[in-house]
């Protein structure tokens, strides 16, 4: 027997409780989620079943949200009344949801290799506080959080190695109303690793170091750099070199790219990105053309030894 307790009164339990175990980032993001997405389809009913979750998937890929960010809707959503069903205080059922097809296939922002010649011989030219982090970020593929957290004591410049340990972020308070800076470890276990240093990186890490004043490695300030105001910094730098644009965040993906075209093993370019999975790396990343395929075709044949 249920007791009769509507979706967003559930919602605020298990937000208590998870309050208790997860970071304060993650709670945000479940916040706004809940308020922004869930409260107003969900909140006032005491029973959600897989139809309701179905038509609302298809609304909300209909609005041109990416399929990524309607799953971890959904991911809150079954959350939230999976803990509902287990305290008896709401109807769970399981549900088996489909998602729109897309056929179209999105291209990865990232630079031409022109482009990131051009970008790297400027950097390596002019290494600054500020050049600092986009050199980083191309030659590790370090998310733009991470570059900004990284500390003077994370490298190793003896070992040549880079331990990337802490992220920063700005992240909805919906408690609040307002934004906030949240320093604190990577999202995930994987996202912790080491990272080796190239001799191109390491030129440029070491002038810096001599005139760095700052514990971080990026900007000249006793805290860490705002990500937002460097992504600004970055879109100039581009302009003033006449750099088609790319958004920060594709300089991670042209270093995977890069290490994928000069044919590195795909388990190492993972664990250096601080994917989770192989899987991911493999998704994003690795994409055979034609001439491969081809290859790849023709040595199958070639082994099978039959003319």
């Amino acid at each position: 027997m249920y007791m009769q307790k509507t979706f967003q009164e559930v919602s605020e339990i298990w937000c208590n409780e998870k309050r208790k175990i997860v970071k304060h980032s993650t709670m945000c993001a479940y916040m706004l989620t809940l308020q922004t997405h869930l409260l107003p389809r969900f909140g006032s009913m005491t029973a959600i079943t897989e139809s309701d979750v179905q038509w609302f998937v298809i609304e909300k890929c209909s609005s041109c949200l990416a399929k990524k960010t309607v799953r971890d809707i959904i991911a809150v959503l079954r959350g939230i009344v999976k803990y509902g069903g287990k305290h008896k205080i709401f109807p769970f059922e399981q549900w088996e949801i489909e998602y729109p097809t897309n056929t179209e296939s999105k291209r990865l922002p990232t630079l031409a290799l022109n482009h990131q010649r051009t970008l790297m011989l400027h950097l390596m030219g002019y290494p600054t506080s500020q050049n600092i982090g986009v050199l980083l970020s191309l030659c590790t593929g370090m998310r733009i959080g991470e570059v900004c957290a990284l500390r003077w004591e994370d490298i190793d410049f003896k070992q040549k190695i880079i331990t990337v340990n802490r992220t920063v972020g700005r992240v909805y308070n919906c408690e609040l109303k307002s934004t906030e800076k949240i320093s604190s470890s990577p999202k995930t276990k994987s996202s912790c690793r080491e990272i080796p240093i190239s001799r191109q990186l390491l030129q440029s890490l070491n002038t810096v170091k001599k005139i760095s004043l700052s514990p971080y490695v990026v900007g000249t300030s006793e805290h860490s750099k705002e990500p937002r105001s460097y992504r600004d910094y970055f879109d100039r730098l581009l302009k003033r070199l006449n750099i088609p644009h790319v958004v920060f965040h594709g300089l991670r993906h042209t270093f995977a790219t890069r290490c994928i075209e000069s044919q590195c093993d795909y388990k190492t370019v993972s664990v250096i990105l601080g994917h989770s999975n192989v899987a991911t790396t493999l998704n994003l990343y690795v994409h055979p053309d034609l001439n491969q395929k081809k290859r790849c075709i023709d040595r199958m044949s070639n082994f099978l030894g039959i003319t």
